[in-house]
């Protein structure tokens, strides 16, 4: 007897199913009634942002259990000033700069990466930081300055290629460094004044790297629930079951919904690679948050030859953002994009003025794209 293969398209069909979500939704609705309270969880990551919008799980939970969204995109909260070290580096006639898609259109003081390449700067986008090392071969002439986002997923292929750059004795490829950790802004949330998260989902992608560990201080520290969530509906509404069920049962725990990749260590491996290249550095501004301490990489010394910002001496000025624009009440759960008086009018996908418009996993990209589905959402106040 022939044993059927199942195929990738029907596993990710599974997470989708409409019955288990409506399942969940039932299980979800049946244990709220239960609490006497509201809980208002903090979806750190924009990718499970969009799932939320995107399926209208919002419309599928009790009004007493909150969807609130939170600073998890990399690309969200990436400040006006590095945006212009960036474009700095791009206009100097011997730079190819490469970063990832999502940093083109993200507006600096002046402009964006679009925007300097439309001027002739040779900017390059890549899906994978190794293509990199190809670029800075086939251009011998050119220093190749490769402008590194993302939190502790992407890090691990920077490290690498900074690795190979060593071993090939690469001479014309630099380094600027936006590598960010989670933990630290959901705390930074958590010490907002008026801060009313109640527990959290945090981001499998980066558990799948830096363990569920991660995340115990937070638990232990404010006595609050974070369930680390893949990102189909079946996942959130899975993960939102947990936390509801562990306010019921009076416990605050850390829990991994996403077991089928996510261990409490992590992939020791490659922290072990982010350890050798990379320090943590003092602080990082944060885009519409302010200075968070511990919260960023820096390259170790001995890859100075490598860094950027200090062969370019670029400046570390603080630049704030359009006054009308609230991301930064939006990536702390303090505003809801509608809420944002140029959510739509001034402020769209195809003229953002902030990063929440810009990116794939922003807030506000997510209520521009799938506002039906996050039509029954309330702001915190």
């Amino acid at each position: 007897m022939k044993s059927e293969r199942i195929t990738l398209k029907q596993i990710i069909e599974g997470f989708r199913n409409p019955e288990t979500v409506r399942a969940l939704s039932k299980e979800i609705n049946r244990e709220a009634e239960k609490l006497q309270r509201e809980v208002n969880i903090m979806e750190v990551c924009g990718g499970h942002t969009h799932i939320i919008a995107k399926y209208g799980l919002t419309q599928l939970i009790p009004e007493n259990i909150k969807f609130i969204h939170g600073p998890g995109c990399p690309v969200c909260i990436m400040p006006k000033e590095r945006i212009d070290h960036a474009v700095i580096l791009a206009e100097k006639s011997d730079v190819i700069l490469v970063t990832l898609g999502d940093m083109m259109r993200v507006p600096g003081s002046q402009r964006s990466l679009q925007e300097s390449r439309s001027h002739g700067a040779d900017v390059r986008f890549v899906y994978s930081p190794l293509e990199t090392l190809k670029i800075a071969k086939e251009n011998a002439d050119k220093k190749v300055i490769f402008f590194a986002i993302g939190f502790e997923t992407t890090t691990p292929m920077t490290a690498s290629l900074i690795q190979e750059v060593g071993k090939k004795n690469i001479t014309n490829l630099l380094f600027h460094i936006n590598h960010v950790t989670v933990p630290e802004p959901m705390e930074a949330v958590l010490q907002t004044e008026g801060s009313k998260i109640d527990a959290f989902i945090g981001p499998s992608h980066v558990s799948v790297i830096a363990g569920a560990k991660i995340y115990k201080p937070i638990v232990d520290k404010y006595k609050i629930p974070v369930v680390i969530s893949g990102f189909e509906p079946v996942d959130v509404m899975q993960s939102t079951l947990m936390i509801v069920k562990q306010f019921n049962e009076d416990r605050r725990d850390l829990e991994i919904q996403y077991t089928r990749g996510v261990t409490f260590e992590g992939n020791i491996k490659a922290q072990e690679m982010i350890k050798e290249v990379f320090d943590i550095a003092e602080k990082f501004r944060w885009r519409g948050i302010g200075d968070i301490p511990n919260s960023s990489l820096k390259l170790k010394e001995k890859y100075d030859n490598l860094n950027a910002e200090k062969i370019y001496h670029l400046p570390h000025e603080s630049i704030e953002d359009h006054k009308s624009c609230r991301c930064g009440d939006i990536l702390t759960g303090k505003a809801l994009p509608v809420e944002c008086k140029v959510f739509g009018k001034a402020c769209t996908p195809d003229r953002p003025m902030g990063a929440c418009m810009v990116s794939e996993e922003g807030a506000c990209a997510a209520y521009y794209r799938y506002g039906r589905g996050l039509t029954n959402q309330k702001v915190l106040t």
